[in-house]
């Protein structure tokens, strides 16, 4: 024992040798080989400390509370230093090298501007999102607007373990060429993994590919497997406002409850600011929903975001624009409920949502953990004469407990309109359903159980937290208790019932409730039907297994309760005691790019990759509104989609069985109509496509993560505005593509197109991953320079609608 501790000092001051070239003799009297690896850590911090090495100290110091703390909080539940394993030392040993390492990651971060305190005089007034953007623009003027292409640089990527296996394989394409910052890549198991099938090859390649990736990139925050599904603790522990946030997961957006830009891209896109530290963005337009009233006591988020969507309707007023919250309604939801309405964003259509940050906000943040996870934030506020695309406003007095009506988010009546349906399984869980919501819903539990109900002995009942602390905090507060008393199994944190991809799947005819965010058809699993509710609703109707409105419990929950064991809305902060939160301005041009430091020797290949054919002929193939991408890549097929071939052997296989034969029939070029590719981000819908022939999809709009997701990948997608082109395209007519003119012919008439300059560059060079071939970590510098586009001689601020 005394040489394995002997060689953990020599370990530790090799690791601080090599990751920070601070060399520090194992003689020093401090430094005491014989003791156990914590003591060490403690006595080698002082050390650093005293000799004026801070930062490499702080890191020390933050890694020892992490060996006492239990699992269930991410710790290493070490009780006697003295007793430690030696699987719990490599780890010890692990996290002292990632999080060295993860200050040179800092070092090579792009410098924050700081920013203003107020406004410049004639500068244009500015929305939220506006602002966040013109914060991160790399070589910036402080000020954007609708329409700019810029680069960002990018705070926090995300990834599940199954939004991971089509990162790595980009990684992989790209040539392995490392990671920006190992302290800013947060990656949770969630979607597909749980200790019933961990052990069944797939989902071990899963789990063996994220462990892969916290080794190499020494990762900081590796999430592991069913501790939190992938938005729950990153919203809780780490995000800030004011940041820009990546993730390959169309709920991404989630993280806007706290004031921050959380914006979902294809697996393709996100790998790319995990290895180059920014991306690209055409700025683009917002809309300002503006809430007023105040809800009744126990109308949570979910039940908010429903009334919204019945109101506004999906893919409509949303699409292709981030949704600012605003209004003095929002002084009455807590930062739970805002992360409900933030997370359903998607389902509304929109890029992201945000609520603007306030006092709320910044005592949820400044109640956390770790420091460095409360220190970080810029709080922005839209201007008085911000330029929205459209304002709504939505009083809170309105909403009541709502249900979403299979297959569509935005088919929303009452509970009451619905009561008495007929119920196979209520599922209360999901990244959308929140602490708050899971507290209430066991209130509710509680007052029927009190009030003589009981389950009845048909049907299934199943609640999954969205986090082991969660998980943990509802137990030592007996909620665990009332959840298994009222008939319902407790799941491990993770997608379950949502994602219909794991070992929770609901059967074929099932009817189900949940608290979910999505209804689409065979979501829950393959021929099942999913109605959306809050899981207050979820738990009122579980007794019975019908469909049963929550007022009745909810008007005799004791709320007053509820405020000891969980936020609620309907209450403000006015008596927080805490200092709220100073908002400020973007600054112009102090933030700079580095990427030539990370470029040594790395100037990228001047292949151009798979150069497209200027010319696309076939046949038309037509398609509806709102083509999904569950739909496109079913959830059952998911995991072994590795290649185009093997995606396009299952595109739209449930939904159009003859698709794929009319392809191979000549059928090739898709004419779809509003919200091509809704839903999830995931990118084998794209190779779905690609894998089963489609050569082009025009329709009336796409889907924002799917957009992108097309020109990423090498498939052309082509937006259609023109009604006259549907009158003409009719299904098995042919068309003829002319990229060089911009031309469609279809009909014996010829329609013209607009792609932007990110389209066709990307489309042009074969993909995201041979640009990077050519252009190597400056690929976002090349492409979103101005440039003489496409050999017309129009240079792009003579055609702003060219540009994406």
């Amino acid at each position: 024992m005394a040489d394995t501790k002997k060689g953990s000092l020599r370990r530790l001051l090799q690791i601080l040798q090599e990751t920070r070239n601070i060399r520090i003799r194992d003689t020093d009297e401090q430094l005491d080989e014989s003791t156990n690896i914590v003591a060490q850590i403690t006595a080698l911090q002082s050390v650093l400390s005293n000799s004026g090495h801070h930062r490499e100290a702080g890191c020390l110091c933050d890694i020892l509370p992490m060996c006492s703390q239990p699992p269930e909080l991410g710790g290493l539940a070490i009780t006697d230093p003295a007793a430690i394993t030696p699987e719990q030392e490599s780890e010890i040993v692990f996290l002292v090298s990632a999080w060295l390492e993860a200050l040179n990651s800092a070092d090579r971060a792009k410098k924050p501007p700081t920013p203003l305190a107020a406004r410049p005089a004639g500068r244009r007034g500015m929305t939220l999102s506006e602002k966040i953007f013109a914060h991160h623009e790399i070589g910036g003027k402080g000020c954007v607007a609708p329409g700019d292409l810029i680069r960002v640089d990018v705070d926090w990527v995300l990834a599940s373990e199954a939004s991971w296996q089509g990162m790595e394989s980009t990684y992989d394409a790209l040539g392995q060429p490392g990671i920006f910052r190992n302290d800013r890549f947060w990656l949770a198991g969630d979607h597909v993994v749980d200790p019933r099938v961990n052990d069944q090859p797939e989902v071990r390649a899963l789990i063996d590919a994220s462990e892969r990736a916290k080794h190499v990139f020494k990762m900081t925050d590796y999430q592991g497997t069913n501790r939190t599904i992938l938005h729950t603790e990153f919203y809780r522990q780490r995000v800030q406002p004011g940041m820009i946030v990546i993730g390959s997961d169309s709920h991404t957006c989630s993280s806007g409850a706290l004031g921050c830009l959380a914006i979902g891209l294809g697996a393709a896109d996100v790998t790319l600011p995990l290895v180059t530290g920014e991306t690209w963005f055409k700025v683009p337009g917002s809309v300002n929903v503006r809430l007023v009233g105040r809800q009744r006591p126990g109308i949570e988020g979910k039940d908010i975001i429903l009334y919204i969507l019945q109101q506004l309707k999906r893919d409509t007023v949303a699409a292709d624009r981030i949704v600012e919250f605003s209004g003095p309604g929002a002084q009455y939801l807590s930062c739970d409920a805002r992360f409900a309405i933030c997370n359903m964003t998607a389902e509304l259509g929109g890029i992201t949502g945000i609520f603007v940050p306030d006092l709320k906000t910044h005592n949820f943040v400044q109640k956390r953990m770790s420091s460095r996870h409360k220190e970080a934030g810029v709080y922005f506020r839209p201007d008085d004469d911000a330029q929205y695309a459209a304002t709504y406003e939505i009083n809170l007095e309105n909403v009541r407990p709502f249900i979403a009506k299979y297959p569509n988010p935005d088919d929303v009546v009452p509970v009451v309109d619905a009561e008495g349906m007929p119920l196979d399984g209520c599922f209360i869980g999901a990244c959308t359903t929140t602490e708050e919501d899971l507290i209430l819903a066991a209130l509710v539990l509680n007052q029927g159980l009190q009030s003589g109900l009981r389950p009845v002995p048909r049907g299934k009942r199943k609640m999954v937290p969205g986090s082991t602390p969660i998980l943990h905090r509802l137990g030592e507060n007996g909620m665990t208790d009332i959840y298994e008393a009222a008939g319902f199994e407790i799941g491990v944190p993770g997608c379950s019932y949502c994602v219909g991809m794991s070992a929770d799947q609901a059967a074929p005819g099932e009817i189900w409730l949940s608290s979910q965010n999505r209804n689409f058809k065979n979501r829950m699993g393959k021929g099942s039907i999913g109605h959306l509710a809050s899981a207050a609703t979820v738990a009122a109707s579980s007794f019975g297994m019908s469909v049963r409105d929550p007022t009745l419990f909810l008007d005799v929950v004791d709320l007053g309760g509820f405020l000891g064991k969980g936020e609620l809305s309907g209450s403000t902060d006015s008596e927080g005691g805490l200092t709220g939160p100073t908002y400020v301005e973007p600054r112009e041009g102090t933030r700079v790019g580095n990427i030539s430091e990370m470029n040594q020797g790395d100037q990228g290949s001047t292949e151009c990759g798979n150069p497209q054919t200027n010319i696309i002929a076939g046949r038309i193939q037509r398609l509806g509104d709102f083509v999904d991408t569950d739909a496109l890549a079913p959830a059952d097929f998911l995991m072994d989609m590795k290649t185009n071939e093997i995606a396009g052997a299952h595109c739209l296989q449930h939904t159009h069985p003859e698709f794929r034969q009319r392809v191979r029939d000549g059928f090739n070029v898709v004419v779809a109509g509003k919200a091509f590719g809704c839903g999830s981000s995931r990118e084998q819908a794209v190779m779905a496509l690609l894998g089963c022939g489609v050569q082009c999809v025009l329709a009336t709009s796409f889907a924002f993560i799917f957009q992108r997701n097309m020109p990423n990948l090498g498939l052309l997608g082509i937006i259609m505005a023109d009604e006259g082109f549907y009158e003409a395209a009719i299904d098995g007519v042919e068309i003829n593509i002319d990229l060089s003119a911009s031309t469609v012919d279809v009909a014996g008439r010829r329609f013209g197109f607009k792609l932007s300059q990110m389209e066709r560059e990307l489309f042009e060079h074969g993909g995201i991953s041979s640009a990077f071939r050519k252009f190597g970590k400056r690929l976002f510098e090349q492409m979103t320079r101005p440039k003489n586009l496409g050999g017309t001689g129009i240079e792009p601020e003579l055609a702003p609608e060219l540009r994406w």
